[in-house]
């Protein structure tokens, strides 16, 4: 198994219901995938010709933790200069991109209320950003 020097990583809130983990991650993996183009394999191709969509070409690591982790990683990740995307809680109420980036414009980064974040950057950097969550079951 090749070893990457990167790592995308998800750290969801260990409170949310199954399918807003689904919906939290599907949402903050897109922001790595559209800044990081280097991410993004080539396209799929099954034994009869049909082409499919690019995937990332690395694991997408997904975390878990509470309120404060969260908090705690989403600092300590911009504090080492990785690259973050964040999902809030005021975002399950929106339904579109205008509202999402509105919610998230309104409250100071500090005072977020966090259900998800994703990072990207140098694995070590990654782990040491979201040191104290644990891997999701």
């Amino acid at each position: 198994m090749e070893k990457f020097e990167t790592k995308i990583a998800v750290l969801l809130r260990d409170d949310l219901a199954v399918w807003q983990r689904l919906n939290v991650t599907a949402f903050l993996v897109s922001g790595i995938g559209t800044a990081h183009p280097e991410v993004i394999g080539e396209p799929y191709e099954d034994a009869e010709g049909t082409t499919y969509l690019r995937e990332f070409r690395q694991p997408v690591m997904v975390f878990e933790g509470g309120k404060e982790i969260l908090a705690e990683a989403r600092a300590k990740a911009l504090a080492r200069g990785l690259d973050v995307a964040v999902f809030t809680s005021d975002m399950f109420a929106t339904g579109n991109d205008t509202d999402n980036r509105a919610a998230v414009k309104a409250v100071p980064g500090a005072d977020l209320d966090l259900v998800g974040i994703a990072v990207y950057g140098a694995r070590n950097a990654v782990d040491k950003a979201l040191k104290g969550a644990t891997k999701h079951p």
